[in-house]
């Protein structure tokens, strides 16, 4: 064998090499839950001031699990558009994967709230929510490009008695799975925490 044909084997050899590893070290898409330490829920009204509840998880995916700041507190009969805001305080404000929010918007197709409640605490929606059975109704005002439901936005309205019970949520993260019919059981949880809520 000629070196010229020696020396273009290894060429090929080499190149060869090169291209498995770059695919090895190729970026992989990344579907870990996400890291949520504060949960801040505002119920605004049509009209009055808007309620505010937290919950916090000081240190993530230690022991401490998360703690609500005591019940919300609605008035009977009234109508209210839920804004659910996610942070993630063990990073630094403006560094990646602090406005967890954000993230579930950037991957809206990917991230899905599911809703239940006891105590018949609301009108509208009726029943007790899609955490049991995907069908039930919630009053989702945002959705993903394919036209399905977000849930960090909904519309919700009390009963004109006084009440109490809880509200659960559970965010999933359902990359590739996320359709018309997956429920609350598909995907990774990001997110399960449940609120004490007094209508009076």
């Amino acid at each position: 064998m000629k070196i010229q044909d020696l020396l273009l084997n290894a060429l090929i050899v080499l190149t060869l090499i090169l291209s498995a590893g770059c695919e090895a070290d190729d970026p992989i898409k990344e579907d870990a839950p996400e890291l949520i330490t504060n949960v801040t829920l505002t119920f605004t009204p049509a009209t009055g001031s808007p309620v505010v509840a937290m919950a916090t998880d000081p240190d993530g995916e230690g022991v401490q699990n998360l703690e609500t700041d005591g019940p919300v507190r609605l008035k009977p009969q009234m109508t209210y558009i839920l804004e659910i805001q996610l942070l993630n305080a063990l990073v630094n404000p403006g560094d990646d994967g602090y406005d967890i929010s954000s993230e579930v918007r950037k991957e809206a197709d990917e991230h899905m709230f599911f809703f239940g409640w006891s105590g018949s605490i609301f009108s509208d929606p009726a029943g007790d929510g899609n955490i049991d059975s995907r069908s039930d109704e919630v009053n989702y005002r945002d959705e993903d490009v394919n036209k399905l439901p977000v849930g960090l936005t909904t519309q919700w309205t009390t009963v004109p008695a006084p009440a109490s019970g809880k509200l659960n949520i559970i965010l999933k993260h359902q990359p590739e799975v996320k359709s018309a019919t997956s429920s609350s059981d598909v995907g990774e949880t990001d997110l399960d925490v449940e609120f004490d809520v007094i209508v009076d």
